[in-house]
């Protein structure tokens, strides 16, 4: 049985952009070295990303996060330039109005994986919120999270979203 890795929102306005902040920009090499693996074994990878149209602001995300990102078509909302490079054709992209995606819920509904890997940003809105979606439409799943490959810009928070995910039976691993 196949495994699948999901980059959550390795876009460049999480990384560098207008919510960019350092524990992200260095993940970058983990998370492609992670996609090689994952490509060289035959596996399948699925990319989300966080989109927006221009309005966003006058949305109830924008009241709580004042702060425009990952608007469609925009250079903030694209995967960062690293990553896009790894990104081959039959990789399926995901644009998810908000933190968690009812798409990728269904999408994997209809699939069977030995295991679901979650690597990207931000740990504790983005990668728990799928997390726990993914683990929700395959229960029987072993769901993994690579601490080494999410980061958040409150470690504090980091650190009690990977307990929040542990404590739903989803392996924590590289702590």
């Amino acid at each position: 049985m196949k495994r699948l890795l999901i980059v959550v929102d390795y876009q460049n306005d999480f990384v560098t952009g207008s919510l960019g902040f350092p524990q992200a920009q260095k993940l970058e090499a983990r998370i492609a070295e992670k996609i090689c693996v994952y490509r060289q074994r035959g596996d399948e990878i699925l990319f989300t990303l966080d989109t927006h149209s221009s309005d966003y602001l006058k949305t109830q995300e924008g009241a709580w996060l004042p702060v425009e990102h990952g608007i469609r078509d925009t250079w903030g909302w694209r995967l960062t330039e690293g990553i896009e490079a790894l990104r081959e054709p039959q990789d399926r992209c995901i644009c998810k109005p908000c933190f968690g995606s009812a798409e990728l819920f269904s999408y994997l509904k209809e699939k069977m994986y030995a295991q679901v890997e979650l690597v990207g940003v931000v740990s504790n809105i983005c990668v728990l919120s799928n997390a726990v979606l993914v683990k929700t439409a395959l229960p029987e799943t072993r769901v993994i999270v690579d601490a080494s490959c999410t980061a958040s810009n409150d470690p504090i928070i980091h650190e009690k979203a990977l307990d929040v995910m542990e404590g739903l039976q989803i392996q924590v691993r590289n702590r």
